[in-house]
């Protein structure tokens, strides 16, 4: 397989707030020094409670925010060292789908509008190219190519949430950052897009990071899981591994926070083996 997304010694650090005027403000160490890379067509997922540097970790790989030390390289390209235009090139080799069904989309903007976006971001796409390709991604994720007239207060939070992915989809990305995608949705309905997720990436190839507090979620989509913890990575492995026989503290804490099932389990909820 080959290596899509290289993540090397990253490092972010935040300079906190100067308590006194001839002194040095101290630093946040945000991350420190993460690695670990991702071959094509595979799932990884980063698990950590709040404050473990996930959502850090998510804006560097987007190249949303400048690293303190090492490199993000996507397909041989260091993504924070690419000029300007050349980044804004290479942005539609990978998206994000963020937490917020709600928040993420404009609610003034019809969904045409919102899932050619970043078509436009990109320029070179006709009026007419861009609203053939907003009918293919719309009906790919389960919806209509009507609604896109629609506004998105007319749909559910899980329908919100196949906008997002649409949207996503529409530069025919190589790697998809998905941070937290389905923890504002019922049960139920994680599922249904955990399991679409799935099936787009068998059918477009797409490389996925995800991004979890939620080790039933990474259970149901990655091949490969690792654990962050203070800004760095403890443990990493298969998650049927990972999860049976976790080697570091911190994972056997957060897999013993792992609430039991009830008699009728979720869709979602881990294997028996894999609790405690």
């Amino acid at each position: 397989m080959t290596a899509l997304l290289e993540v090397r010694d990253l490092r972010k650090d935040y300079a906190l707030p100067r308590e006194k005027l001839f002194e040095a403000p101290g630093k946040v160490h945000a991350l420190q020094g993460v690695s670990f890379t991702i071959e094509a067509g595979r799932s990884l997922g980063i698990v950590g409670e709040s404050g473990s540097g996930k959502s850090t970790l998510a804006r560097l790989v987007m190249a949303l925010d400048q690293p303190t030390a090492g490199s993000v390289r996507l397909l041989g390209r260091d993504l924070h060292a690419l000029p300007r235009e050349e980044l804004r090139v290479a942005r539609r080799d990978f998206q994000m789908v963020f937490q917020d069904p709600y928040g993420s989309l404009d609610p003034r903007q019809t969904v045409e509008r919102i899932v050619t976006e970043p078509l436009d971001a990109q320029g070179g796409v006709t009026r007419e190219e861009q609203h053939g390709r907003a009918s293919e991604v719309l009906q790919a994720v389960g919806l209509r190519a009507n609604d896109l007239r629609k506004y998105p207060h007319e749909f559910s939070g899980g329908q919100r949430q196949r906008i997002a992915i649409a949207r996503a989809l529409i530069t025919r990305p190589r790697l998809i950052v998905a941070d937290e995608p389905v923890s504002a949705l019922d049960v139920s309905v994680q599922a249904q897009v955990l399991n679409l997720m799935q099936d787009l990436q068998a059918e477009f190839g797409i490389t996925y990071m995800l991004i979890s507090h939620d080790l039933a979620v990474v259970h149901h989509l990655c091949e490969d899981v690792a654990v962050l913890w203070q800004g760095r990575i403890v443990e990493q492995g298969p998650p049927e591994r990972l999860f049976a026989a976790p080697e570091h503290p911190y994972t056997r804490t957060l897999l013993a926070a792992v609430p039991e099932p009830e008699p009728l389990a979720s869709p979602l909820a881990l294997p028996a083996e894999s609790r405690g």
